[in-house]
């Protein structure tokens, strides 16, 4: 396991929700990641850890195959890949990302 693949694992396990985003949570640099933002902050979650994968190619590129889904924003759980902002949106309306996130 690559030096970048061993970061993102311990971000993830080590952090109940971690978001990889392209910007911040304060200046999103994407929709896609705005919306992402948007989606955790009506679902309650306050300490909303953000990686910029802007910031760093190594992880922008590390993060696609640590979960082998080819988007950004990737959305983790308590370790656990949930998806895109798509994803997010639909577990959203249905009220099944805020029943995970509260568990």
């Amino acid at each position: 396991m690559s030096d970048v693949q061993t970061w993102i694992k311990e971000t993830v396990t080590s952090t109940p929700v971690v978001l990889f985003m392209k910007g911040t949570a304060q200046f999103p640099q994407c929709g896609f990641s705005g919306r992402a933002i948007q989606i955790l902050k009506s679902c309650g979650v306050e300490n909303i850890a953000t990686v910029n994968v802007l910031d760093d190619a190594e992880v922008r590129q590390g993060i696609k195959e640590y979960s082998n889904w080819p988007t950004i924003p990737q959305l983790y759980i308590k370790g656990e890949f949930i998806g895109g902002s798509d994803i997010m949106n639909e577990m959203f309306e249905s009220g099944e990302l805020k029943a995970l996130l509260d568990a």
